[in-house]
């Protein structure tokens, strides 16, 4: 292959890759890709079972942020600095 042939190429294809990247950002920017009602259809379709799971790790991981607060704060109370 020639010199010309092989820089045409590579030319022609950062021009064609350089497209798809402005598409790809227009597209995420304008919101292609957002889905409105994915979180309204699986609420309709979640049963009672999953939707108390769902509230009681919410409870569990609240308890625990609680328990880590407080750890922290009885550590913050009994600090002593070196002498």
């Amino acid at each position: 292959m020639s010199e010309s042939i092989v820089t045409l190429m590579i030319g022609i294809s950062t021009f064609l890759g350089a497209i798809g990247l402005l598409a790809l950002i227009w597209a995420v920017r304008t919101g292609q890709f957002d889905d409105h009602s994915k979180f309204i259809d699986a609420v309709r379709h979640d049963n009672e079972e999953d939707l108390q799971d769902a509230a009681q790790m919410a409870e569990k991981k609240a308890a625990h942020k609680e328990k880590i607060r407080q750890e922290r704060l009885e550590k913050e109370k009994n600090y002593r600095p070196a002498d």
